[in-house]
């Protein structure tokens, strides 16, 4: 059973002994330190709750709501929603901070608090790690009975979130109607079978559900990733489909199948909305060191500047504010559109793309045609815990740093840029491993070059 704690949040498996998993004692520890956090700042003195479709995700919520209560500050419930949709509801509602129950797309048996600032944003590094140290201090002061806080639910958010969609300049809402889409949609029993039906029905979009039911149960791994997405890749083979949709069970993550039931490619769900945004904005892109270079391919084609990011959503999100970004995100199939706001939205990403297939009048397969074949291979390195994983990187840098060709990059570990290819390695938060991810135009050229390199690594030990 597991554990973990990090700037992001608190992540765990349900059940077992305090310290080592996700349980009421531990999720009290944890919330108490960010109301503690969120109390130096406080103008509200409000805090939103959401939660995804998880088997534990009521008791999780209880706690949470309870605690934060204790605390003293009043609690909007707003049930079953996605990671957007929380966001969005910190933002509309005025409140002083937000917290997300989900555990993305982990299995069944794990669950997370995931913590947002008054702007319906992820905390920063620095705020992150301010509130594991209060939360290790373990000195909270709770309301006493005259200034406890204050439980209300507020189930309006999702119709809120879809119609913010729906306002989107760049949502053309009326050339999806007229294309008479018709769609299949794996929304991995969570909660995007909650709020997608309404989207699809405001942009007159014929769908067919699997795994609709949020019950939590998932029918299969819930990482949008193809070797987990037999079942709707199946049923969009055969035919009468424009376009497969599949979300993870916190709807931040999107991924497309083809009219003919292959996989769109995940790292090109980013590229795809980018190249449509950039037909109608000019201004920068960004995604993080590990993610596809059609991103910035299709950015150079529209005579804009491609930035990359230290991996994890804060840090794309900081860099896109800082070089004013027009449209960025992940390669996970993570869409961040600043026009709505500075988070993964898979609502406003299926709004888009629908909206780019409607205006081009092409199908799936062709508008990925459009852009350059890329191959992302994944390893990594496992270590022993006292393996100094700093030095090697600085090791590897130092060797291919003076490399004609090569541009070396160490935001976030070590990467290199050769001309038609590319390897990033960098270490695990959780556990004591390099992460080896390698691009190239085939896969046995991307597998190659991450071996290459771990065999450096390997070489340093």
């Amino acid at each position: 059973m597991t554990l973990i704690k990090s700037i992001s949040g608190i992540r765990g498996t349900i059940g077992g002994h305090t310290g080592d998993t996700l349980n009421p004692l531990d999720i009290v520890k944890f919330t108490s330190a960010y109301a503690t956090f969120i109390g130096k700042t406080k103008k509200a003195n409000k805090i939103v709750v959401g939660r995804d479709a998880r088997i534990s995700g009521i008791m999780v919520s209880n706690v949470v709501c309870g605690t934060l209560m204790g605390m003293g500050f009043d609690v909007i419930d707003i049930g079953l929603a996605t990671t957007p949709t929380t966001e969005l509801a910190v933002r509309m509602s005025g409140a002083d901070g937000g917290i997300i129950i989900t555990a993305s797309h982990n299995p069944r048996q794990w669950n997370a608090l995931k913590l947002l600032n008054a702007e319906g944003e992820f905390l920063t590094a620095a705020d992150g790690k301010e509130v594991l140290a209060i939360a290790e201090k373990e000195d909270f002061n709770y309301a006493d009975v005259d200034h406890l806080g204050h439980y209300a639910q507020d189930n309006t958010f999702n119709d809120r979130h879809i119609k913010s969609v729906l306002a989107l300049e760049l949502v053309d809402v009326e050339a999806i109607k007229k294309a008479h889409f018709k769609v299949v949609v794996d929304s991995i029993n969570s909660v995007g079978g909650v709020i997608l039906p309404n989207l699809l029905d405001a942009l007159g979009v014929e769908y067919t559900f699997l795994n609709g039911e949020p019950t939590g149960d998932f029918a299969h791994n819930p990482e949008p990733l193809e070797k987990n997405l037999s079942g709707i890749m199946g049923e969009v083979a055969k035919g009468g489909y424009d376009l497969g949709i599949v979300v993870d069970p916190d709807v931040d993550r999107l991924a497309f199948i083809q009219e003919d039931g292959k996989m769109y490619g995940e790292e090109y769900t980013l590229v795809s909305v980018a190249d449509y945004i950039l037909d109608h904005v000019k201004g920068a892109t960004v995604s993080n060191l590990s993610s596809t270079r059609a991103l910035r391919d299709v950015t150079e084609k529209h005579g804009c500047t491609y930035y990359a990011s230290a991996v994890g959503e804060v840090n794309v999100t900081t860099k896109m504010k800082e070089v004013g970004a027009v449209i960025g995100g992940e390669g996970n199939g993570g869409v961040i559109y600043p026009e709505s706001h500075y988070g993964r939205d898979a609502l406003v990403g299926i709004a888009l793309f629908l909206s780019s297939l409607a205006q081009k009048g092409i199908k799936a397969s062709q508008l990925r045609q459009l852009y350059p074949n890329y191959y992302i291979a994944k390893n990594r390195i496992d270590l022993t815990a006292d393996t100094d994983v700093d030095a090697i990187l600085v090791k590897v840098k130092e060797q291919y740093g003076q490399e004609p060709g090569v541009t070396v990059t160490d935001i976030d570990g070590v990467k290199l840029d050769f001309p038609d290819k590319w390897v990033h390695l960098r270490k695990s938060n959780t556990e004591p491993i390099i992460r080896v991810y390698s691009e190239a135009a085939t896969m046995a050229d991307a597998d190659a070059l991450g071996k290459k390199l771990m065999d450096v690594v390997y070489s340093m030990q």
